[in-house]
Formats: C-alpha cells, structure tokens, sequence
C-alpha cells in the first residue's frame, strides 16, 4: 500500500516538474547509475527482434519485415535485461509518442535509440517509472538539438532523477509493478467491453436494416452476399437511387482564415461516433458553389483516408447554409425524407462489404463512381422506415452510453495511474 507522506519528511528539489521529495533522497544526474550500452550485432548472430511500442519493449517478427525495416540487423544494438530504451529522434514533431520502455529479456533494437545500462546500485525498474512519468510530462521535448531536435546519451545523461536507496527503488518497483498490473487488467476488461458492446451495436443495426422488426414476415433472397435476405416486399437498389453523391471542395493553404472570417470546411476530423462535432475546424475565404453547400438532413462521409477503417464514417448535417466540406469527403443528398433511415443503412455494414473491392495498395479513396452503385436493402414503406429509427434510435443510445461508462472508467483509471506514479516515483507518496 502507499500513503501521502507528510511535508515535514519533504524538501524542494529545485527542479519544477519534480516538486517536492524525500529529505533523505538524492537529486543525482542519471549518469551515475546508467552508462551507454554500444554493442552492435556485428555478426548477425542476434535474431530476437525487439521494438519500442506504446512505452513498452515488444518482440517483432524478423521474417516480416514489412518494408519497413532493413535487410540486415547488423546495425542493430544488442540490448540486455533491465537496459532501458530512450527513443530521442525527432523530438520537434512528435509531441504524443511514448518515448521509454525497460528491456525485459536479451535482444536486439535499432541503434537510433539511446541504450541506458545499469552500472550503479539501481533497480531499472524504478527508473523506468521515473523516465515514464518524465515522459507524460514532456521533460524531454525541452531537451535536444538540431533540425529534428534529437537527444544523444551525453546530453540525456545529464537529466537530474531523484533516487532513494536501492532498497526504496525495489520497494516502490514492486508496488508499481503489482498495482499499474492491477489497473491494466481492469482497463483490459474494459476496453474487451467496449468492443464486445460495438460488436453487439453493429449486429442489431444490421439484423434490422436486412430483416426489418416483424419476425414473421415472408422473406426472399436478396441476390445480395452481404444482405442476404430481406423482407418479400423490400427492395435492393444502389445508391444513386436514393440519392445524389457529390465530391468536396478543394482549397489551398492560402485559402484558410481565422475562425468567424471565413466558411466553415468539414472534414474527417469532425466526423465522430456518428456525430459532426466542432473541435477540429477549418475555414476558408473562396467562392463556394451553392451545390457543395451543406443542407440539414445531408448524409457526410469521409472518402479518402490515410487509414483504410476511417473510410465511410459518416454523420446527419444538423444545419443547412453553415458549412461546405473538404475534397476528402463526399455528401449523399437523399431523395427521401427519412434522412435517418438512410443513416442506418450506411451504418449497417454496406462499406465493410464494398471497400475491399475498390481500395488498391497505394489510394485508401472511396470513388463516387463506386460509391453510387453500392447495393442496398431498402423499405419503400415509409411506416416501416420510421419504426427502424425509432427502433435503432433507442437501442444504439443505450449501447452508446454503456460505452461511453466504459471509456470513461479508462480515462479515470489511466489518469490515476499517471498521478500514482508520479506521486510515488517523486517520494510524495510512500510505499509501506
């Protein structure tokens, strides 16, 4: 267990992200327990591939290189259990990567990373917590030189850590150990929720959007693979019949202006959980023919992407006259008055089924070609329609707000492992 210690035990360390620590703790610089592992696999012998992933050291497939990494592993630094791995590249840019992680068994790792070895009285483990929570609080992107802003081991070896005494490091190491094990189980089962309850959202919104609500209704083989079959009194059309697609706008970078000066350009980036949000904006000063204006009732879809699974989200524009959107996007227009019940069709797994089909290796684009001729079940019963909102309305808000308990539970757990380790690796909080 731990508990606040009081501040009469604690004294200033001088440094502002450090705070307060233990009276009889040191304030060294990390070269006195960690020197600079240089061991290079000269002679390929090595084989246990090992990267640096999510603030973790993971094993990789050497046979699977992927294009991504060389033929030859003979650069590669051979790292040792309880070494810890710095990632100091490019600092400037990539302000959200975790940039630490401790080598749990012998292998081998680019040697564009920074090896620390123990070479004091040192449990790695409590440094890496250390270096961890250094790391959430983006110490080192105040460190580094160069156009990339990149760290060497002299520079690195200069950080001031502070350090009780090797039997306190195992102390607060085992403790850590036991409790971040405790909150990423539970985080696990979470997120194992999370997906269970999307799966579960997905299935019904199919199950009613190819079968309808009434159980006891004929039914007729749809001619389609991924619909299935359908009520004997539906149809399948495509979607040019439903509606009219239409390309984003295009716009250069001399073309934005400030918020309030200029069109309001929705991107992918506005498109969340079904949803047009408003965190991530854009505005443009041009032209824009009346036809990329965005009416209410316009189903948005992201086209293009940088990642494949982006690609056909999609969400209702809840005003007319206020917005246009980006070449990235495509706007359907339905011709029905029951925009929703076209959302859910979109919804119910029609681009899980299509975008293999149209994606190649290099362009991750749904065409608008391809797009208006996706097949689909549809209900000309506009009774029926409404029955399938209000029935989807209800169920996926429900589905929705268990997920949302979810990831709210994760965003407090993760938040409170970040502090505890903060608290404890700083001597704020004591381990008993």
């Amino acid at each position: 267990m731990s508990m606040i210690r009081p501040e009469t035990e604690m004294k200033d360390s001088g440094i502002e992200y450090v705070g307060a620590i233990p009276n009889d703790w040191d304030l060294v610089r990390l070269r006195a327990y960690f020197g600079e592992r240089k061991n290079k696999n000269k002679d390929g012998n090595e084989t246990n591939l090992l990267s640096l992933s999510y603030g973790r050291i993971i094993r990789k497939n050497i046979d699977k290189t992927d294009g991504l990494l060389p033929a030859s592993f003979n650069t590669y630094n051979i790292v040792e259990k309880n070494d810890i791995i710095i990632r100091p590249t490019d600092l400037q840019n990539d302000k959200r990567s975790l940039r630490t992680g401790l080598v749990t068994e012998h292998g081998i790792i680019t040697s564009a990373y920074i090896d620390l070895m123990p070479i004091g009285n040192v449990d790695s483990r409590f440094v890496h917590y250390l270096l961890h929570s250094y790391d959430i609080l983006k110490v080192f992107y105040n460190m580094g030189s160069g156009v990339r802003q990149g760290l060497n081991y002299s520079e690195f070896s200069k950080l001031k850590v502070p350090m009780p005494l090797l039997s306190e490091q195992q102390a607060i190491a085992d403790y850590l150990d036991k409790t971040c094990s405790k909150i990423d189980e539970i985080i696990a089962e979470a997120k194992a929720s999370i997906d269970e309850y999307k799966e579960l959202k997905q299935s019904v919104i199919f199950e009613v959007v190819t079968k309808g609500l009434d159980k006891n209704v004929e039914m007729k083989d749809s001619g389609v693979e991924w619909i299935g079959k359908i009520p004997a009194t539906w149809d399948v059309l495509r979607i040019k019949d439903i509606g009219a697609a239409r390309n984003g706008l295009t716009y250069s970078p001399n073309d934005q202006v400030d918020s309030g000066k200029g069109t309001l350009v929705l991107r992918s980036s506005n498109v969340q959980n079904g949803q047009i949000v408003f965190d991530d904006n854009v505005y443009v000063n041009k032209d824009i023919p009346d036809n990329l204006m965005l009416d209410e009732g316009d189903i948005l879809i992201c086209s293009r992407n940088g990642s494949r699974r982006l690609i056909g989200k999609n969400a209702i524009v809840p005003e007319s006259g206020k917005y246009t959107f980006g070449a990235f996007m495509m706007v359907l227009k339905p011709f029905n008055d029951n925009k929703k019940y076209i959302h859910w069709i979109l919804n119910s797994g029609v681009f899980g089924y299509y975008l293999p089909m149209f994606f190649t290796s290099t362009i991750n684009q749904l065409t608008r070609e391809n797009f208006r001729n996706m097949q689909i079940p549809y209900c000309m019963d506009a009774n029926v329609q409404k029955d399938i909102v209000e029935y989807l309305d209800k169920k996926c808000e429900l589905f929705d707000s268990l997920i949302a308990e979810k990831e709210s539970l994760i965003k407090d757990l993760e938040s409170y492992k970040k502090s505890l380790i903060y608290e404890v690796v700083t001597g704020k909080r004591r381990v008993v």
